[in-house]
């Protein structure tokens, strides 16, 4: 038996360690190995069956854990994904940096955990999972064994989707949470949001819930709290106007591994897979993607396989990307898988998409490089004109950072000039710590410019940017919550002016748009450095003004003389040292 201990782990020594488990136990049962045996997702993917040894597969989950847990791993190099089989497993998994856990079963009761799969607080931390990002969990059924609750304590850039949870689900460490993201996904007992923030839910189900602070939105979620706010944090809604669910790797009913792709559904109530039947969903066969692997590809090998309609699919891994991949073939997917990581290494962006239908990005994790880029990812140009209402571009799950990782810099990360493009969850992040973060470092004016018309965003999250965070130039824009943490260390007032206005607002609204609308708001600031002073928190045309719903504002601290003077435009209360907490 081969031992693995802290001192000695690597990626690599895991990779050897798993091919001996498959050896000794006889890993995955006889049919399925040779539908995956043909396959070449590379080391850092690991395809569990429920007729391995439960004790190995907890092994080598812990040492995935290990290594992607301690106080070096929220910039580290290592990515990677833990896939499960249809069936029952006795696990007790925890989830650290750049880890995915997933079912690979057509619907999440397919593949069940007994035990957890969860997310805690950094040992020293004292439960504050403010750092807690770049994890997820997906299309799988837990048991809780533990008090009879999971526990999933994250900020942002950690979703779970399309998870049965059999009793309850806690959402925090009992310390300090800024998250956070939950769609099509049932909770039999009770959502503790306890000291989150804020959250974002969309189409679920629980008993009931309790906790948060601040903005707390749920959208078609049976079982959400009543409306409070501004009382309490609550906002729920009813209609999510228009959705179709993210992909997902699955074996189909042949036994043949496939993405399944759900079908667009308008005004759509409640969880997609409950009553799911196959005309829900199509299907494509993994040979119709092209599997890239981050030590063998580069944007000509990726950009060859898109140019003959293949799709892809990253693996975990680190890309660097000497020029944007083209994808001008209607209805492609580009997906990730534990994280993948793309970096551009001439100032170009990673990715653009031409003004199509249909396309999809998921779980894709994008870090600005060294050379500045005028944008990261580029849906359309600025003369797109198509109407593609019948079959919108989707975004899910993409997190775009500049600075962190290494010192990168970028106009701009995610530019959506086409029509009718749907975000479900994005997090756009100017490092406010780690490699490469300071004032004139990790430069970048804006996380997201919309000039695209008909464009709706799930769960919109864009953070520390140096001039406006959002930029909406597009007629008939909606989102569905937003938070942005205004950036901490501008170095004088002075520095922060633009055409006599103080500061620069987090979200703006171009003055020649119409129509434009919003549901549940949370921007706040921290400024540590100087005595900074911000007009407003949102700037919009006047008759824009009462289509943005529940805006709240926070003064979190940092300097005591600094102060956003209203919440909208001029209007509204404004915080300080004096008066923490202003809402619209």
């Amino acid at each position: 038996m081969i031992l693995i201990n802290k001192n000695s782990f690597t990626k690599h020594s895991i990779y050897l360690y798993f091919l001996l488990l498959l050896i000794l136990t006889g890993g995955c049962n006889t049919q399925n190995k040779s539908v995956l045996s043909e396959i070449d997702f590379g080391k850092n993917v690991y395809v569990f069956s429920p007729d391995m040894k439960m004790e190995h597969i907890q092994h080598i989950a812990d040492s995935v854990y290990v290594l992607q847990s301690d106080k070096h791993s929220e910039f580290n190099e290592n990515r990677f994904a833990l896939l499960f089989m249809p069936g029952e497993y006795n696990l007790n998994i925890k989830v650290g940096y750049y880890t995915s856990v997933a079912g690979l079963g057509q619907t999440p009761n397919e593949v069940i955990i007994n035990g957890g799969v969860e997310a805690f607080a950094p040992p020293t931390y004292n439960g504050s999972v403010l750092i807690n990002f770049w994890r997820s969990v997906e299309n799988l059924t837990i048991v809780p064994t533990k008090d009879s609750t999971n526990v999933w304590a994250v900020s942002q850039a950690a979703p779970m989707r399309r998870v049965h949870i059999k009793g309850n689900l806690r959402l925090h460490d009992h310390g300090a949470a800024s998250g956070g993201y939950l769609s099509d996904s049932k909770v039999d007992g009770k959502v503790d949001f306890g000291p989150q923030q804020q959250w974002f839910s969309r189409n679920c189900l629980w008993n009931s819930c309790s906790g948060g602070l601040w903005n707390i939105v749920s959208l078609d979620v049976l079982g959400a709290p009543e409306h409070q706010w501004p009382e309490r944090p609550y906002l729920s809604l009813e209609d999510t106007l228009l959705i179709r669910e993210k992909p997902f790797l699955a074996l189909n009913k042949k036994n043949e591994l496939v993405v399944k792709k759900p079908l667009q559904r308008k005004r759509m109530h409640g969880i997609s897979w409950l009553n799911s039947e196959d005309k829900d969903y199509t299907e494509v066969n993994i040979v119709d993607f092209y599997i890239a692997h981050s030590n063998l590809d580069n944007s000509k090998s990726l950009n060859a396989a898109l140019q003959k309609g293949k799709h892809v699919l990253f693996t975990p891994g680190i890309y660097k990307l000497n020029e944007s991949l083209q994808v001008t073939n209607p209805e492609t997917m580009l997906i990730g898988i534990g994280l993948p990581t793309l970096i551009p290494e001439n100032g170009n962006a990673v990715m653009e998409i031409a003004d199509i239908d249909g396309t999809t990005l998921s779980g894709l994790l994008v870090d600005a490089g060294l050379q500045k880029s005028e944008t990261l990812i580029q849906f359309g140009t600025p003369e797109s004109n198509h109407n593609h209402n019948n079959n919108p571009s989707y975004i899910f799950d993409l997190f775009v950072r500049v600075g962190g990782y290494i010192q990168g810099t970028t106009h701009n990360c995610l530019t959506i000039n086409s029509n009718n493009v749907v975000i479900d969850h994005i997090w756009l992040w100017r490092a406010d710590h780690g490699n490469g973060a300071g004032w004139d470092l990790n430069k970048a004016a804006s996380g997201l410019i919309v000039n695209g018309d008909d464009v709706t965003a799930y769960g919109l999250f864009n953070e520390h940017f140096q001039e406006y965070h959002t930029v909406w130039n597009g007629e008939n824009g909606k989102v569905f919550f937003y938070q942005s943490e205004m950036p901490y260390f501008v170095p004088s007032p002075e520095e922060w002016q633009h055409d006599g206005t103080n500061g620069y607002a987090s979200y703006k609204v171009a003055e020649n748009v119409n129509n434009h609308e919003v549901w549940g708001m949370g921007i706040y600031n921290v400024f540590f450095k100087s005595p900074v002073i911000v007009d407003q928190a949102v700037e919009t045309p006047s008759h824009i003004e009462k289509k943005l719903n529940h805006i709240t504002t926070i003064w979190l601290g940092g300097n005591e003389s600094s102060e956003v003077r209203s919440v909208i435009n001029g209007k509204g209360q404004s915080v300080n040292i004096n008066n923490r907490k202003a809402v619209w």
